[in-house]
């Protein structure tokens, strides 16, 4: 199991999503920014969570791109663990 974590903070009125692309800059089905939870808060370690669960399997190996949609928010650092 793999999963994306990362440290942040944002305003209360504020949030991220993360989206997962392929080398050509094409959304991967089911880590889209629609299928993303909202990220929001002041956290150290936090996984990053779409609507199949945080595991974004069948990646591993592969070179990915990560894309971030942030209101008002700022992002510290974001790290791959297995």
């Amino acid at each position: 199991q793999m999963c994306i974590r990362d440290s942040y903070s944002t305003s209360a009125a504020s949030s991220i999503k993360v989206e997962i692309r392929d080398t050509d800059g094409q959304p991967i089905p089911g880590r889209t920014f629609e299928d993303s939870e909202e990220i929001y808060g002041d956290e150290i370690d936090n996984a990053v969570r779409w609507t199949e669960g945080r595991d974004p399997g069948g990646l591993v190996g592969h070179t990915v791109r990560l894309a971030f949609a942030m209101k008002d928010a700022d992002l510290y650092s974001i790290r791959f663990r297995s």
